[in-house]
């Protein structure tokens, strides 16, 4: 007579046995869902700015004194910016979860741990940042900061997508060390153009605060016409180096006889010059039109996404080991 195996009948035995023991589809889609609210957030965040509802809840942690939620005395801007927080929240519930998925993996896929635990503990971090960003009355350089910690939490998630998918890092490189340096140099030109960015933002008209602050939040003073065209130096710099970039991974391929083994590193490559087209088209169309709000939004949005494509290029690179 055979017996049936008992389930634990402790709550925290039950959860652990509960949690895969390998890198499941759900740990996957868990990786995709914390990367795209890493994204969301920043178009929420920037339509927090960009609809001047950067103070619709005027304090924190509470969104005014006496109320964790907005009221109806705070109207739009109030229901905007309290919506961008509970999305913190929705994200923060995400991130447990991939943490949870890749507990009991921990020690075979310790990568995929370090990562979901770092973007764990940068939750009260980006929390504790929004709200100096709140109370510092949306100063431009705060708020700059806090988007340039978003940029490099999608970093850290597309890595952890693409860890999930492709495994940890092996020891063969794909692409000849020119081409390496070459990449290396075209991410350094993507950082430069996005923290001009920052600062351009922060020099123009969209202080993010609304009509019903007591004063308006502060420029940084720099003169934004200026910033706009420097800023777009490095970016046309960035599409010049990554069309190379494509066109020299096809001409590495086809004379080395390695067009199977650098096909990720063709389609990371083609898919971020896709995206710095787009970006360039947008920068170009918002500075004519006088930086209409929504074009703004798709502006900043499409920066964290070039970040993200210019991170997958860079771990294309390399050879993986799939250990599941």
């Amino acid at each position: 007579m055979t017996q049936t195996p008992t389930r634990p009948t402790n709550p925290l035995r039950r959860l652990w046995s509960w949690l895969p023991t390998s890198v499941t589809r759900p740990v996957r889609v868990l990786a995709w869902l914390s990367l795209a609210l890493q994204i969301v957030l920043v178009g929420t965040g920037g339509a927090v700015r960009l609809t001047a509802s950067g103070l619709g809840c005027p304090t924190w942690p509470q969104c005014q004194p006496g109320s964790f939620v907005t009221t109806p005395e705070l109207g739009i801007h109030g229901i905007i910016e309290f919506s961008n927080r509970m999305l913190t929240i929705v994200l923060s519930i995400v991130v447990v979860l991939v943490f949870l998925a890749v507990l009991r993996i921990r020690r075979q896929r310790r990568d995929l741990f370090v990562l979901t635990l770092v973007q764990g503990l940068s939750i009260p971090f980006q929390a504790v940042l929004g709200g100096i960003t709140v109370l510092s009355g949306l100063n431009p350089y705060v708020v700059g900061s806090h988007f340039l910690v978003s940029v490099l939490l999608v970093i850290l998630t597309t890595i952890l997508v693409y860890r999930a998918y492709n495994g940890r890092r092996g020891l063969d490189r794909l692409t000849p060390s020119w081409y390496r340096w070459l990449s290396v140099i075209t991410a350094v030109f993507v950082g430069i153009t996005v923290v001009l960015g920052v600062l351009t933002t922060g020099s123009g008209p969209h202080a993010g605060d609304n009509s019903n602050a007591k004063a308006l939040a502060p420029r940084n003073g720099l003169n934004p016409a200026l910033l706009q065209q420097i800023h777009s130096y490095p970016a046309y710099v960035t599409f010049a180096l990554t069309l190379a970039l494509v066109l020299a991974v096809y001409i590495v391929g086809t004379v080395s006889g390695t067009r199977g083994r650098l096909r990720r590193v063709r389609f990371s490559a083609v898919g971020l010059l896709g995206v710095e087209l787009v970006q360039i088209i947008v920068g170009i169309t918002q500075a004519k039109e006088g930086l209409p709000v929504a074009l703004v939004n798709i502006h900043l949005v499409l920066a964290v996404i070039l970040v993200s494509a210019m991170t997958a290029l860079l771990l294309a690179q390399r050879d993986t080991r799939l250990v599941v």
